[in-house]
């Protein structure tokens, strides 16, 4: 009895066979369409922050560009060769391989909040609307969109997890084999029913990691946003930078979870090796073995949290401010 998923063979990463267009591409077009349908939404329904056409498609211009310099940026600075791209930075950005396009392979999340956050800050300041009331508009409507991104990560058979031996294993063509020879990889060959002989490269069964993003750092995540803290922000039961807090915090506590379950790149390996085990990364042995992308959402938590802390203070002294203006105000009237 075999124990795992075999990758569907019908999935291709290209939309069509004769055109070089990937569906990963396809799929980030989507969410970024998505995400500006939901602000504009918010705009119209909302009534917190108001903008025209022309500023919303300056906004999502300027956010979108930075999001991916932002992206680009750290992948190559924080997870690739840095010292390469650092004594050739024209390479950042150039987009051809051995003569072929390729794009642009390597993007990280983080870069591409960071980038996001700048241009919403550069916005802010060019067209004088509050940044923390953008960032929570914006924020709440990420996520829903951020579902598609994951989902092409999964047509692409990559960004899988780790190697597992549970039901929900699934083999992606494209994962690193390992040797029959090593006594890890025929227990759980034994365990999930592959049959194999010594000496023997095994594809192994691995943790569809692209496919739990995709659940809880979009749909759970959006769902939080959406209808819990909006209708709050709303109601005027939340202040100012809430949901741009609570969207770091929770998008950081989901994906530090999940991180457990993705291999970490093989060029960096762990950034904590604490407990046992750490010399395998296709295997999770231990909570104490830290990525490096397990450390960047730690900081997205207590960004969050610091953020959500100084929105709600902010708030409250705002509040005060003006009743005091307003007791001052009835005071002159009453003289």
């Amino acid at each position: 009895m075999l124990l795992y998923i075999n990758y569907p063979s019908w999935i291709s990463p290209y939309v069509f066979s004769f055109l070089p267009v990937r569906w990963y591409a396809l799929m980030y077009v989507v969410a970024f369409a998505i995400s500006y349908m939901l602000f504009s939404y918010e705009m119209k329904k909302d009534g917190i922050l108001k903008m025209t056409k022309d500023e919303r498609d300056s906004l999502y211009f300027i956010a979108i560009l930075l999001l991916l310099i932002g992206a680009r940026l750290f992948s190559c600075l924080f997870y690739s060769d840095t010292t390469y791209y650092l004594t050739h930075p024209w390479m950042i950005f150039w987009p051809f391989e051995n003569g072929q396009f390729v794009g642009l392979p390597g993007m990280s999340y983080h870069g591409g909040v960071a980038g996001c956050i700048l241009g919403g800050w550069i916005f802010s300041r060019k067209y004088k609307k509050s940044f923390l009331q953008i960032a929570d508009a914006v924020c709440a409507s990420i996520p829903l969109g951020y579902t598609f991104g994951r989902l092409g990560n999964f047509i692409n058979a990559e960004l899988y997890g780790r190697v597992t031996d549970s039901p929900v294993g699934m083999i992606f063509p494209t994962a690193e084999r390992f040797s029959a020879d090593e006594a890890w990889v025929r227990e759980i060959a034994d365990k999930v029913g592959i049959l194999y002989s010594t000496g023997d490269m095994i594809n192994l069964p691995r943790h569809p990691a692209q496919l739990y993003e995709a659940f809880f750092e979009g749909i759970v995540l959006f769902l939080i946003l959406w209808f819990i803290f909006r209708p709050l922000r709303i109601k005027g039961k939340t202040k100012d930078g809430v949901i741009i807090g609570a969207y770091l915090f929770f998008y950081g506590l989901f994906r530090f979870i999940i991180e457990y379950f993705r291999e970490p790149d093989r060029n960096i390996g762990y950034v904590l090796s604490l407990g046992e085990g750490s010399e395998n990364i296709a295997l999770f042995t231990s909570w104490l073995n830290i990525s490096k992308g397990q450390v960047f959402c730690f900081l997205m938590i207590i960004l969050g949290l610091g953020i959500i802390l100084f929105a709600e203070k902010r708030g409250r002294n705002d509040d005060k401010r003006k009743n005091r203006k307003t007791e001052k105000a009835v005071k002159r009237k009453k003289h």
